[in-house]
């Protein structure tokens, strides 16, 4: 269990690349952790080691988003761990490359099922428990700037991160003023800050701030999210501008 009056942030996907860096730097701000992984319990279990050092009582659970049986399961198990939620990040994702005119529906139900029907029934277990609880509390949702952009040979990924976008807007109004859900859309992002550095950084080209990001600047704005109390309904582009190109 949380220590007395300690924040609770429940995070899918914590095992991930941008998940796990995500949920490092909640541990060093004071929030106990619960997150999800998918497949791999030995590289989850290391990142809990590393996590626990900050939060000892944080702890994993593992949950295939696609399935909302899996969700429900999960959230069982974060009930007997914690009795509040302070924080919901939706970072469970799937990622890769689909050329039009040949997509299948095995690929279409990869991407579609992690990311949307992953992040809606997440929102929706999220949302039973902390419209019932005495405080205001907060999801974010990480959906991406491609949503803002044309990319032909992902359709069913940027398709996927266009409707988060949308399930933010809706939860916002109809849970609040109890709930403040907003979403996080990052650019291009790196654990490596040696490759902003590196041949292999194109990228960098066509962002204005002429940098990959890296996970602080998304934990800045995960901070100024969970801070703010007047800010509901907003996707907050993390991108170093590259949209504007």
């Amino acid at each position: 269990m949380a220590l007395p009056g300690k924040k609770v942030c429940f995070i899918t996907g914590g095992s991930g690349r941008l998940g796990r860096a995500v949920a490092s730097l909640l541990a060093q701000n004071g929030y106990s952790l619960f997150f999800t992984y998918n497949s791999s319990q030995e590289k989850a279990a290391e990142i809990l080691d590393n996590i626990r050092a900050f939060s000892p009582e944080s702890t994993m659970a593992q949950c295939n988003v696609s399935r909302a049986s899996d969700i429900e399961e999960v959230f069982r198990i974060f009930s007997e761990h914690f009795s509040r939620l302070d924080l919901l990040i939706t970072s469970a994702s799937n990622f890769f490359s689909t050329e039009l005119p040949d997509v299948t529906e095995a690929q279409w139900q990869s991407l579609v099922d992690t990311n949307l029907k992953g992040t809606f029934f997440t929102m929706q277990a999220g949302a039973r428990l902390m419209k019932e609880q005495p405080f205001v509390s907060r999801m974010i949702t990480m959906t991406d700037i491609s949503a803002n952009l044309v990319w032909k040979n992902f359709v069913p990924y940027t398709a996927s991160k266009t409707a988060i976008q949308h399930l933010t807007r809706v939860f916002a109004k109809v849970f609040a003023p109890k709930i403040l859900v907003n979403s996080i859309a990052p650019g291009t992002v790196t654990i490596n800050p040696e490759w902003n550095d590196g041949p292999e950084n194109e990228l960098s080209k066509n962002i204005p701030l002429q940098r990959i990001g890296e996970p602080a600047d998304i934990m800045e704005a995960i901070m100024f999210l969970v801070k703010s109390s007047y800010v509901t309904g907003q996707v907050i582009n993390v991108d170093g501008g590259r949209v504007l190109n």
